[in-house]
C-alpha cells in the first residue's frame, strides 16, 4: 500500500541527496520506480515477494562452491598473528575442520561455522543441507554437536520471508535430527541467498580427530559420493536429470553423526569431511599436514551416477578450476587418468562425506559397521604411501586390479 506523505518524504530526502537511500548505486527516482511505480526506500512492495522461486536460478555459484579458493584463502591468512593459548588445541593454523578449546581434562569445545548458496530449488531442503553441512564439521573432529546459530544473508526485498521461513524450518528440523537445539541466530539484508550455522558441540581433548595423523599402511575410505557440485552446475544449466537430483539431494541431507560414531569407534588415524575444496583440496591438507604421500585409486571413489558423463561433456563449473589452481600442484597423476576424473576428485561437494585414514587391519569392520549404520556408499579408495612433505599420486585403479 503506497503512503503518499512518506513517499514524498522519504523521496524528496533521496532527490535532494541526488541518490537512492535504500541503494546509494541508484539514482531517485530509479528504475523500479520508473518501471512499475514502487519506492522500496518507502516500504513499498512490488507484491508480497515472490515465494514460488527456483533458489539455484537466483545464485552465481551454488552450494560450496560459493566459498573462496584455498588458494585466495591461504593469501588471505598470510600473516596473521598464531594462536599461543595453551587451551587451544586446534586452530586454523592446520586447515583443519573446526577449532577446538579445551576446558578441563574431559572436555573440549568444538566450534565451526560455515554459510553458502543455496545448491538445491527447494527452501526447506536447502535449509536441511545448509544443516546438515554445517553440524559434519564438528562430526569431523570426533566431537558431539550441541547448540547452533543461524546465519542468513536474503533478499528481502526481492523474496517472500515464507521462503526464509521454510529455509529456516528445514535447518530447525535438520538439527533437531542431530539433537542440536538452534538457540537464534543473525540475518542480513543481501543480493544473494546464503545459509549456514554456528555450531558448538564438546569432545574429549585426547579423543579429537585431526587431519595431521595419517600413517604409511593406513587405508582412506570416503562414507559419500561425490559429484554433488557437477549436478548443482548441471541444475543451473537446465542439464542435470531428476534422477541425479534427487540422489544428491538425499546424500546431502544426510547427517554424518552415525559415520563420526563408527570413526571413533574404529580408532582411526585422521579424519576430515569433503566439502567445498573438493576430495583432491582436502587430502592434499591431510598430507601435507599429515607429512604423508597419498594414493587415490579413481575406480574406486564412489560417485553419483551420471557425474562423470556430465564432466566428458565439459559441465565443469569454475569452482572446479579455483580447485585445481591450489590441489593439482600436490599431484602426480597416471597417464589414463582423464581430465574428466580430475574434474569429479576437484568437484566441490556440499554436506560431503567424512575421509578417514584407518589401519588397514580395521578397514574390512569399519566398512561393515558403517554399511549396518545405513552408510552404504563407504568405500575405500586409496592409501598412504610413505612419508614426504605432504604429495598425492592418482592411479586409474589399484595395482592387481
Amino acid at each position: 500500500m503506497i503512503d503518499p506523505a512518506k513517499r514524498k518524504r522519504i523521496m524528496g530526502r533521496s532527490i535532494k541527496l541526488g541518490h537512492c537511500i535504500c541503494n546509494p548505486k541508484e539514482p531517485c527516482p530509479c528504475g523500479l520506480f520508473k518501471r512499475k511505480n514502487v519506492c522500496l526506500c518507502a516500504g513499498e512492495r512490488e507484491e508480497e515477494g515472490a515465494e514460488d522461486v527456483a533458489l539455484t536460478k537466483l545464485v552465481e555459484n551454488a552450494g560450496c562452491a560459493s566459498k573462496v579458493s584455498q588458494e585466495f584463502l591461504k593469501r588471505a591468512l598470510e600473516g596473521l598473528p598464531a594462536v599461543f593459548d595453551p587451551r587451544v588445541l586446534v586452530s586454523s593454523s592446520t586447515c583443519d575442520d573446526a577449532g577446538i578449546y579445551e576446558l578441563d581434562e574431559t572436555t573440549a569445545l568444538v566450534q565451526t561455522v560455515d554459510v553458502f548458496s543455496p545448491c538445491v530449488d527447494d527452501p526447506y531442503v536447502f535449509g536441511q543441507v545448509a544443516a546438515a553441512n554445517s553440524v559434519s564439521d564438528v562430526y569431523a573432529m570426533g566431537g558431539r554437536p550441541l547448540t547452533a546459530l543461524s546465519i542468513v544473508g536474503f533478499p528481502s526485498d526481492r523474496l517472500s520471508p515464507r521462503v526464509m521461513n521454510k529455509m529456516l524450518q528445514g535447518g530447525i528440523d535438520k538439527l533437531a535430527e542431530a539433537g542440536v537445539p538452534v538457540l537464534g541466530g543473525h540475518s542480513i539484508k543481501d543480493a544473494e541467498v546464503k545459509f549456514g550455522f554456528a555450531v558448538t558441540g564438546v569432545v574429549h581433548p585426547r579423543r579429537i580427530l585431526t587431519n595431521a595423523k595419517a600413517k604409511p599402511g593406513d587405508v582412506l575410505v570416503l562414507t559419500k559420493p561425490l559429484g554433488t557440485g557437477l549436478a548443482c552446475f548441471a541444475q543451473q544449466l537446465g542439464k542435470a536429470d531428476a534422477e541425479l537430483l534427487e540422489a544428491t539431494a538425499r546424500s546431502m541431507t544426510a547427517l554424518n553423526g552415525p559415520a563420526a560414531e563408527e570413526a571413533v569407534a574404529a580408532g582411526v588415524d585422521a579424519a576430515t569431511d569433503v566439502t567445498g575444496f573438493g576430495l583432491l583440496g582436502h587430502l592434499a591438507e591431510m598430507a601435507v599436514q599429515s607429512g604423508v604421500t597419498a594414493e587415490v585409486w579413481a575406480e574406486e571413489v564412489p560417485l553419483f551416477k551420471g557425474v562423470l558423463d556430465l564432466a566428458r561433456k565439459g559441465v565443469v563449473s569454475g569452482a572446479i578450476e579455483r580447485n585445481r589452481e591450489y590441489a593439482m600442484r600436490f599431484v602426480t597423476k597416471a597417464d589414463d587418468v582423464g581430465e574428466e576424473w580430475e574434474a569429479v576428485l576437484l568437484d566441490p561437494q556440499t554436506s560431503g562425506g567424512l575421509l578417514v585414514a584407518v589401519a588397514e587391519a580395521g578397514a574390512a569392520g569399519l566398512l561393515e559397521r558403517l554399511a549396518a549404520r545405513g552408510v552404504a556408499a563407504a568405500r575405500v579408495i586409496g592409501r598412504v604411501a610413505e612419508t614426504s612433505e605432504g604429495a598425492i599420486r592418482i592411479a586409474l585403479r589399484r595395482e592387481g586390479r
